[in-house]
C-alpha cells in the first residue's frame, strides 16, 4: 500500500492491544514523515527490510497474550489436521 491507503485507513490504532510493539512496513520510496512518531518504522525493498526506527514496547497483558497464543495454536493444528483429513470439520475454537 502507498501514502494514499496510509492516509484513508485508520483502522491501524485498535491493533495496538494486541500487540506487545506496532511497526510500519514501507518501501523505500515511501513517505516516512507520515508514519507516527510512536510507532516503529521498517524500510524494506526486494532484498530486505531495515528497522529505521524501534517501536515502543507495551506488555500484553498475560491472560490476552495466553488467549492469542491458544487461537493461534489452534487454528494451525485445524489447519494441519484439514490437510491430513479433508473431510475433518470443526467450529471455530473458542478459547
Amino acid at each position: 500500500s502507498g501514502p494514499e491507503d496510509y492516509r484513508t485507513d485508520r483502522k491501524w490504532p485498535e491493533y495496538l492491544p494486541w500487540c506487545d510493539a506496532f511497526y510500519f512496513a514501507v518501501d523505500d520510496g515511501f513517505p516516512t514523515e507520515l508514519i507516527p512518531e510512536d510507532c516503529g518504522l521498517m524500510v524494506a525493498d526486494a532484498y530486505g527490510a531495515e528497522v529505521l526506527r524501534e517501536a515502543p514496547a507495551h506488555k500484553l497483558a498475560p491472560a490476552r497474550r495466553k488467549t492469542l497464543l491458544l487461537r493461534a495454536a489452534l487454528t494451525g493444528a485445524g489447519r494441519l489436521h484439514r490437510i491430513e483429513d479433508p473431510m475433518f470439520t470443526q467450529a471455530s475454537p473458542t478459547v
